[in-house]
């Protein structure tokens, strides 16, 4: 017989008798779950159905006609010795070599010796005799002619395991085979037959949780289903693996600068460092200390991609690149997608994309709400990026060579951060680097390192070049902590604090008009910052009539609201599509599939917001996108009208942008006042350039005394807020409001009359 030894680890379960540290027999039980223990039960899955046996809940009992056939070949005769058990064993399983049948003699003799010393009776032996006899026959005789061999067979036995059944498993063990028992239920059942562990092995180790409810036999058959039909999707497999992060000494950003000779000598894998670093250690040094560590990367011959605030979209062409067809789920996708890789410079290195993308497409298909759509656009990305940055990542490359990609300031999309899982997968140090703390970051995976630093350091650009370089002194440093303690959540802000605003509009009284229009906007109601947004509430509203029909306390009543911030318009149309407009002709370029090109607006020679603050670029063309995807001007989408859109909110004038540039999102807020006297209504041009001004961020009222419809033609039902406060008056004089006398009308209009 062979004894039972204990295994150093779960893979010492497929070394061969002869490698074994003692030579001997592994029975193991397994109670709790890990991802080690996930991986070891999947293989021995697999090597107990090549050669062994699979017990899912109980060995059946032999039934009527199993116990009728064993007594008409083996009679009904018992005897409790060796010689017996020898002859019965040749005759019932005459498969058996004779050392294998003595081995199995020996146990069973063993287990029913173990047996009667426990008090068993004759016939309680007999009975087990007979039970072990036909389990041998029916359950267990693929392998009785194994027992002992070189390769051990495998049982696993997955259920709460009876007495007569561990039992029998002694008996095979003893014999020579390789068994565990899977105990999802918990040890407890074991330890009523088996108090003190004396016929098997516990497998602890600290990380061992209690499994998991869909963990089962058939749950594992279908797991390693999937992994051959992925086998399958890889062809054939690449000669070398990944090895992430687990060769640093140190978790540091500084490790990415060893050498990949001394990472590992081990030829089956390539280590490589998947880091994300977030925040600044010191907030002094830190610029110089990414120069020094850049200049080290290329000094010694690393092939570096670096990339500032984020991943450059795909363009069109990109996409239009990529073969796809139509796929009906998942495994198809990738299927159809794997062709587009191509690296013929290096069998082993385009083996290692195909595994890399297959296994993250497949499993971003868990994750994607069952949208082919949505999982076809990830992969799309994948691909395009990696034709962009293949060249410069893998050019000559040969193992165990490991480029650098540095992504700095940015990951904020779903792609971004598959992407960089990906390149994780493939001979290449994966950093993030994000020295703004208020900056978040979409990036997640089991192998990340992740270094979070207290710091937070503004940084637009990787200082590659000395001339980047930006280095702090201490008092500067130390005012600008100052500063973010006192603007950090405590109601106060520093001049242009924020770069992005939304805006609420306000519906108001007429009286709160007055109230609010010369107010800081942090006191409005709705005023919120979340993030790094400021959501700023607004007026839009039309004044109709004039209150108890008083001219001069009507005009009295507007001039107070023209603050040095507010744009008066005399009279209706203010702007016309016969106006002059030089970025007019070149419009249609702007706008491709709904999106406002915003690049390509920038780069135009006809651009004319170059001149104000780069955040406030980006507010306004946000804006112009916003106003489109809102349709808020009737025939956007319709007929052509968002180019004359496009065309309005490119060409402000010189005053509306010294407004917009000196605009704090979180101060007081530039005004318009528009006044119609007269039955003349809003322009197409005049009600695209309300609606935008609106979502920038300016209060805007319009004052008509007629009470006239001549504001709502091109907006929504409802768009703008409508006051009625008074009489209806026709015909009137804008007076000009620089003379206008507190108190009522100059003395030479007094003269005259209320008519000039």
């Amino acid at each position: 017989m062979l004894k039972r030894v204990e295994p150093g680890q779960l893979n010492d379960f497929f070394l061969p008798l002869s490698g074994r540290r003692e030579k001997g027999v592994y029975f193991c039980r397994i109670a709790g779950y890990s991802p080690e223990v996930e991986a070891f039960v999947k293989q021995y899955y697999e090597a107990a159905r090549r050669n062994g046996v699979i017990i899912d809940g109980r060995i059946p009992n032999p039934d009527t006609n199993q116990l009728a056939y064993f007594s008409e070949m083996m009679g009904a005769q018992f005897q409790m010795a060796p010689a017996f058990l020898d002859q019965r064993l040749a005759k019932w399983l005459p498969r058996m070599s004779q050392g294998q049948r003595e081995t199995v003699v020996s146990a069973i003799y063993s287990t029913l010796q173990d047996m009667q010393r426990s008090g068993k009776n004759e016939n309680m032996l007999r009975n087990a005799y007979i039970k072990y006899m036909c389990w041998l026959y029916y359950k267990f005789e693929r392998i009785v002619n194994q027992l002992g061999s070189e390769t051990l067979p495998k049982i696993l036995y997955d259920g709460s395991v009876s007495h007569y059944e561990l039992q029998l498993l002694l008996v095979l063990s003893r014999a020579g085979a390789d068994i565990v028992l899977l105990e999802r239920a918990g040890d407890g059942p074991y330890l009523q037959l088996d108090s003190q562990s004396a016929w098997t092995t516990l497998w602890q180790t600290p990380d061992m949780t209690p499994f998991p409810e869909q963990f089962n036999l058939k749950w594992l058959q279908q797991e390693l289903m999937k992994q051959a039909n992925r086998q399958r999707l890889y062809g054939t497999p690449p000669a070398v693996t990944n090895c992430t992060n687990a060769w640093m000494k140190k978790p540091q950003l500084g490790e990415v600068l060893t050498p990949f000779r001394d990472r590992g000598t081990d030829s089956r894998f390539f280590c490589n460092a998947f880091l994300f670093q977030h925040g600044v250690e010191d907030k002094l040094l830190f610029s110089n200390d990414l120069f020094t560590f850049y200049q080290q990367l290329k000094s010694e011959g690393r092939r570096v991609c670096l990339l500032n605030g984020g991943i450059p979209a795909p363009t069109p062409e990109e996409i239009s690149a990529i073969r796809r067809q139509n796929y009906q789920n998942a495994d198809q996708l990738a299927a159809g997608l794997v062709p587009n890789i191509q690296y013929p410079e290096s069998a082993d290195l385009q083996r290692l994309m195909v595994k890399a993308f297959v296994d993250l497409i497949l499993e971003e298909s868990k994750h994607c709400e069952g949208s082919l759509s949505r999982l076809t656009n990830r992969a799309v990305y994948l691909l395009v990026w990696l034709r962009r940055y293949q060249k410069e990542l893998f050019g000559r490359w040969k193992m165990p060579e490991v480029a650098v990609f540095l992504l700095f300031g940015k990951c904020a999309s779903a792609n971004e951060a598959l992407f960089l899982r990906f390149l994780a997968r493939l001979p290449v140090d994966v950093v993030l680097l994000i020295p703004n703390r208020n900056e978040g970051c979409t990036l997640s995976d089991p192998t990340l390192l992740t270094l979070e630093f207290g710091d937070s350091l503004p940084m637009e650009r990787f200082p590659g070049e000395p001339s980047q370089v930006r280095v702090s002194t201490a008092a500067y440093q130390a005012e600008r902590d100052l500063d973010t303690l006192m603007y950090q959540d405590s109601g106060m802000f520093r001049n242009q604090q924020y770069q992005r605003a939304e805006t609420v509009t306000l519906r108001t009284m007429y009286e709160e008009i007055a109230l609010l229009w010369d107010q800081e906007v942090k006191y409005r109601p709705s005023f919120t910052v979340l993030n790094d947004t400021v959501t700023i509430p607004v007026l839009l509203a039309k004044v109709c009539g004039v209150k108890d029909g008083q001219t001069g306390p009507y005009w009295q009543e507007l001039k107070k609201l023209i603050t040095p911030d507010t744009t008066v318009v005399r009279g209706l149309p203010w702007l016309t599509g016969l106006d002059a407009n030089p970025i007019k002709p070149f419009v249609t370029q702007f706008l491709q599939h709904g999106r406002v090109l915003k690049n390509k607006i920038k780069a135009h020679k006809a651009y004319p917001y170059s001149i104000l603050r780069p955040e406030m670029q980006e507010h306004l063309l946000d804006k112009v996108q916003l106003m489109l995807d809102q349709r808020i001007i009737a025939g956007t989408y319709e007929n052509g009208t968002e180019y004359t859109v496009l065309a309005t909110v490119l060409n402000l004038s010189k005053d509306l942008l010294r407004s917009i540039q000196k605009f704090d999102f979180t101060k007081k807020n530039p005004k318009l006042i528009l006044i119609n006297t007269t039955e003349k209504i809003l322009s197409l041009e005049d009600s695209i350039l309300v609606a935008f001004l609106n979502l920038v961020g300016f209060d805007i009222v319009f004052f008509v005394p007629t009470g006239y419809q001549c504001v709502e033609k091109y907006f929504p039902q409802g768009y703008v807020n409508e006051l009625q406060t008074g009489e209806y008056l026709y015909d009137l004089s804008v007076p000009d409001f620089r003379t206008l006398q507190e108190g009522g009308l100059s003395s030479i209009r007094k003269l005259f009359g209320r008519s000039l």
